[in-house]
């Protein structure tokens, strides 16, 4: 399992969980598969199709920007990643989550691993998925909310973003608990006239 999206100041955190056969890990490791913080949009898109057809099973999960704000990060995350597993369609025996923390309200056995998308295919097919979904849906909603530039920096504190936020102000999906988010806020300003969805309901 791997997320992406936990550091923005905008939109859902994304999850996925990918099952890779053993058969799988040889044709992904030759196509380049690795973190895809070091793959380019061009790599990771020929490999989604890859990852999708060799995978046993696989499975996105989000929180909104909403949940972020109630929860808090950390739960918002893993319950992005919860709803990812319980659309796999299969109980894995053993989830291996990137990172240090543990998933939380799961009940089986899992491990943690540092650095994981770049030591583990499985995470790091995981990674690729989750961040191709997610900029995906930024694509997207760029069209909804103009000006802010989410085509180009996917909702994280770049300059672009933050200067539009200080000019603009926040719309509904940016997180407004964030202190990126409130400290370049203009006072008064908001854009909450605009539709307040960040992707499909998640169960």
């Amino acid at each position: 399992m791997d997320e992406v999206g936990r550091g923005c100041l905008f939109g859902p955190v994304f999850a996925a969980a990918v099952v890779l056969p053993s058969t799988a890990l040889a044709p992904l490791a030759a196509a380049g598969l690795t973190d895809s913080k070091r793959l380019s949009p061009r790599q990771r898109a020929e490999l989604v199709p890859r990852i999708e057809a060799l995978a046993l099973a696989w499975a996105l999960g989000q929180a909104r920007a909403a949940e972020v704000d109630r929860f808090g990060i950390r739960p918002a995350t893993e319950r992005a990643m919860r709803r990812a597993l319980a659309r796999l369609g299969m109980v894995p025996q053993l989830v291996i989550v990137d990172g240090v923390l543990p998933l939380r309200g799961w009940p089986g056995e899992q491990r943690t691993l540092v650095a994981g998308d770049r030591h583990c295919l499985a995470i790091a097919a995981a990674s690729v998925l989750a961040k191709q979904a997610r900029d995906a849906l930024m694509v997207r909603l760029a069209v909804r909310f103009p000006g802010y530039g989410l085509e180009r920096h996917a909702g994280y504190g770049t300059a672009l973003h933050r200067e539009a936020l200080a000019r603009l102000g926040p719309t509904p999906l940016h997180r407004q608990s964030f202190r990126g988010t409130t400290e370049l806020s203009s006072p008064g300003t908001t854009a909450g006239n605009r539709p307040a969805a960040d992707g499909p309901p998640a169960s």
